[in-house]
């Protein structure tokens, strides 16, 4: 059973004629997309989590409003990240369909990636931030894949741009033609990455403070310490990504448009994860 929350988007038109027997949600026309973004994170698809907790299925998936990023929900409600679509879909295509390519990442997706690539044998090339360097880069080299954190994943065989509805169809053939579940999946990949959690804070700053922060980051205040936590290696594509020895990262980067610091977290669990962002938080606004 496959459920599809089309956040008042482009996709449910295209997912009706394909899926006609698909439980879903919000999929209708609606220009201001009820005063929600549409956006397929957690904090937008708390509706249709609870619609597969009551009301179990085997996979549920979300679309934004041009329906080119994909949300992936389980069965039973619970919403997982970008990264667990990227991961999933990596490992179909290679382990399963036997593609191979090298892989296109943006700095911001999660390193798990370079660790599912060495499993695979897989090359990995990590852009900056944003689709467009992604794209450009598949179209240059033989790729498999090219994702990015906010849920924009182009795949082999298919065009060289983000397709939420493709993404999706590709992961209900391989649940049909295996017979997994989605907990199957994710812990088969888990036993060759280790688990994952991780969100992300939008911070609103002022645009003083946001710069304050970054010359912070550049000039080398937290080559050792950051906050109570020790410093392994940094990372600098395109922001600042913070690998810490006790494990997980921080990564910081400003917005191009808006007063806003993003801040991302991710660890081996959320408790982890929320103890790196309140970290994170003191550390910013002690600037």
């Amino acid at each position: 059973r496959v459920a599809y929350d089309a956040m008042f988007g482009a996709g449910f038109p295209v997912f009706k004629k394909i899926l006609p027997e698909a439980t879903m949600l919000h999929a209708e026309l609606n220009p201001g997309f009820n005063g929600q973004a549409p956006e397929p994170i957690a904090k937008n698809l708390q509706e249709f989590g609870a619609m597969l907790e009551k009301n179990h299925h085997d996979i549920g998936f979300a679309t934004d409003g041009d329906a080119d990023r994909i949300g992936l929900v389980k069965g039973n409600g619970e919403i997982l990240d970008a990264h667990h679509a990227i991961l999933i879909l990596l490992h179909i295509l290679k382990e399963y369909k036997k593609y191979d390519g090298t892989v296109i990442a943006a700095f911001s997706a999660t390193p798990k990636v370079k660790t599912l690539c060495a499993h695979h044998k897989l090359n990995l090339e990590v852009t900056k931030i944003g689709f467009k360097h992604i794209s450009g880069r598949m179209i240059e080299v033989d790729s498999i894949i090219g994702c990015e954190e906010s849920g924009g994943i182009a795949v082999k065989g298919h065009i060289p741009e983000r397709d939420g509805i493709w993404d999706a169809l590709l992961v209900i053939e391989h649940l049909a033609q295996t017979g997994k579940s989605m907990e199957d999946l994710i812990q088969e990949i888990y036993e060759i990455t280790g688990s994952l959690a991780y969100n992300r804070n939008d911070m609103h700053l002022t645009n003083e403070l946001k710069m304050a922060t970054m010359e912070r980051c550049a000039s080398g205040e937290f080559n050792e310490k950051f906050g109570k936590y020790t410093i392994d290696f940094i990372e600098d594509i395109d922001g600042y990504k913070f690998h810490f020895k006790e494990g997980g990262y921080v990564m910081i980067r400003p917005s191009g448009t808006e007063p806003v610091l993003r801040v991302y977290a991710e660890a081996a669990n959320m408790d982890l994860v929320d103890a790196i962002l309140s970290e994170a938080s003191q550390v910013i606004q002690g600037s």
